[in-house]
């Protein structure tokens, strides 16, 4: 028996995602698979019920594709084998002959009334805090909050959309009497991350996962030993090499009049938020006094 043959039935272990993850495991992962890959996942997302049918050969021949991409697809998407993806299309399937509401078009047209736009991309933001929700990784998560609650010294790397991602989680983490720095530029950011050492975090945040001016300063806070962190949507890109710890975000489909930076920030903020309140929750006998005194410097001025 070959080995593409043996991966086809799976291997033990492993918790394999649950079937409500899979449609977003798909729309997180489909952009760094190959184009083969892409067929199969696509089929998979768009027709559960109808894969769930179909034996290893069946969906390589329904793709154009071949019996090991298929079984390849299922494991990116975090499968042990082909066995265990049908049974999470079955399930899939299942819980949407249900009853839900069928899934609302988002792509927005240039004469679209204004309160369809509103009805798209409420429903489109919702999609990409629930994807991103059942795909991050709640063990690197719990990694981040650890190194952040213990750390010196936090830098946070982020340049356009990310950049005013960077700064939000900087200024809640100020808030709570934590020392961080946030770094849009880029000179200043790799200046800085040469003054890191083990003990301090460095997190960069990108989308793409391969901005150059965000790589370079978490590859120099990586090679003077601090513990690095990307947020990133594409957790196979570039900066994940530098990271010892990956969150992996999701973003809605890009279109004309929505550019992939105003789905990627609304991810980005949720993982964002999730690590801080790990952080005031761990650190909160510090933090909940920190919090309480910047309200309350702040509250003459919203009287």
């Amino acid at each position: 028996m070959t080995q593409d043959v043996k991966e086809i039935f799976g291997t033990p272990g492993g918790t394999p995602p649950a079937p409500a993850a899979l449609a977003a495991k798909v729309r997180t992962l489909a952009p760094s698979m190959t184009r083969s890959m892409q067929r199969v996942a696509e089929a998979v997302a768009g027709d559960p019920a109808g894969c769930a049918a179909l034996t290893v050969t069946g969906l390589a021949e329904l793709t154009g594709t071949s019996e090991a991409t298929v079984v390849r697809t299922a494991r990116l998407l975090g499968y042990p084998g082909y066995r265990d993806l049908r049974l999470a299309l079955a399930g899939l399937a299942a819980q949407q002959q249900s009853g839900r509401a069928p899934a609302i078009t988002t792509d927005i047209a240039v004469d679209d009334p204004i309160a369809d736009v509103v009805t798209k991309l409420a429903y489109d933001e919702q999609q990409t805090l629930a994807d991103t929700a059942a795909g991050l990784d709640t063990v690197q998560l719990g990694a981040a909050v650890t190194a952040a609650a213990a750390a010196r010294r936090i830098d946070v790397y982020g340049i356009g959309a990310s950049g005013l991602v960077a700064q939000d989680l900087t200024q809640k983490l100020l808030r709570i009497g934590l020392i961080a720095h946030g770094h849009s530029d880029p000179h200043l950011a790799v200046t800085n991350a040469v003054q890191l050492r083990a003990g301090d975090l460095a997190i960069a945040i990108t989308h793409s996962g391969s901005t150059g001016d965000v790589i370079e300063p978490l590859r120099v806070a990586f090679e003077r030993g601090a513990t690095t962190v990307a947020i990133t949507g594409r957790p196979n890109s570039a900066v994940t090499q530098y990271a010892d710890h990956v969150l992996t975000t999701s973003t809605s489909r890009e279109s004309e009049l929505r550019p992939a930076a105003m789905s990627s920030r609304t991810s980005q903020l949720l993982v964002v938020d999730c690590l801080f309140v790990g952080v005031a929750q761990r650190t909160y006998d510090t933090a909940g006094p920190a919090l309480a005194a910047s309200y309350e410097a702040l509250a003459h001025r919203h009287r």
